[in-house]
């Protein structure tokens, strides 16, 4: 986007947009939300061009309320439009806002560079989100890249998501040869969740800050607030990227517990019910396929609306 380090550029834009609303491009042709026959028509039947179109559509549409675009690589991928990425991002940044690639990369070594130099050199993102399962081995080489931001998955929306993270872990000093073991009273134990937490909060803390936030951030999802409530203090000093607002069941209520008291460290995404809007009601409107780029603003400016209402309510707004 610019010469600006990440979270500068992040806190700039909320701060000028008033908005904490991230928008995800996640181009599909199937199912009743998807984008609209014509274009695809109109492209001759080729993905990469009609995707392109579509994003940048709304894009122009919606720039002027948004913060930052999150693009879920696995979407570009089945269809095979790699370049679609590229120049959506080329795009974003050109309307003067950040982007995210969603590609939640894990490796060791040079591998991970690999990924990393994928994600922030040749498709130019601004951050991107990464599993840390790997521990800070698959994790180093994106934070290498010292001006760009880093989402790790910490509890995300999906319902299934409790099999792994919500199970309670602890290290025993002595039992490293044990697989099962007897915890005894005096043990301390944490949820999966709440350590990897843990983790991205000591690697927060020791990279370089703007207004107390650093550029390692979380992701937790919109659909748990409990937990965002309870990450949210774990985590004071990064940003959480809040998914699951909308079509998977996040409201405006929720994702104010991932708001801090200096009314910053979120922002909150929603995609299909932004990008396909068009094949719903509004608040009372209804639009054409031709419309969807309309339709994606008035959902895009509802969400801010009700936000920015539920944080008001708390007196958390930082304007």
């Amino acid at each position: 986007m610019s010469n600006l380090y990440f979270t500068e550029a992040l806190v700039s834009q909320i701060q000028n947009k008033k908005s904490y609303v991230c928008i995800g491009l996640d181009p599909t042709f199937e199912g009743e939300k998807c984008i609209p026959s014509f274009l695809l028509e109109e492209n001759k039947q080729d993905f990469t061009k009609t995707i392109i179109e579509f994003n940048k559509t709304i894009i122009d549409a919606t720039h002027h309320i948004t913060p930052i675009y999150k693009l879920q690589s696995a979407f570009y991928e089945k269809y095979f439009a790699f370049d679609a990425i590229k120049l959506t991002i080329n795009h974003i940044h050109a309307q003067g806002c950040l982007a995210i690639l969603d590609a939640k990369r894990n490796d060791i070594g040079n591998t991970a560079q690999a990924y990393a130099y994928s994600v922030f050199e040749n498709y130019k993102a601004d951050a991107t989100t990464v599993n840390a399962y790997f521990g800070i081995d698959g994790v180093k080489p994106f934070m290498d890249y010292e001006d760009k931001g880093i989402f790790i998955l910490v509890k995300t929306s999906n319902p299934s998501s409790e099999q792994f993270q919500d199970l309670f872990a602890t290290k025993i000093e002595g039992y490293s040869e044990q697989i099962m073991y007897t915890v005894e009273k005096e043990t301390i134990l944490k949820r999966n969740y709440v350590h990897m937490a843990d983790l991205v909060n000591d690697w927060a803390l020791n990279g370089c800050m703007y207004k107390g936030y650093s550029r390692i951030g979380a992701v937790v999802g919109a659909t748990y607030p409990f937990e965002l409530h309870l990450l949210r203090r774990v985590l004071p000093k990064s940003f959480i990227l809040i998914p699951g607002y909308g079509t998977q069941g996040g409201t405006a209520e929720a994702v104010v517990k991932g708001i801090n008291p200096d009314g910053y460290g979120a922002i909150i995404n929603s995609s299909r019910s932004i990008d396909y809007a068009y094949s719903g009601e509004i608040g009372g409107k209804f639009f054409t396929p031709e419309e969807f780029a309309e339709a994606a603003l008035e959902s895009a400016e509802l969400m801010r609306m009700e936000i920015n209402t539920a944080i008001e309510k708390e007196n958390l707004l930082p304007w």
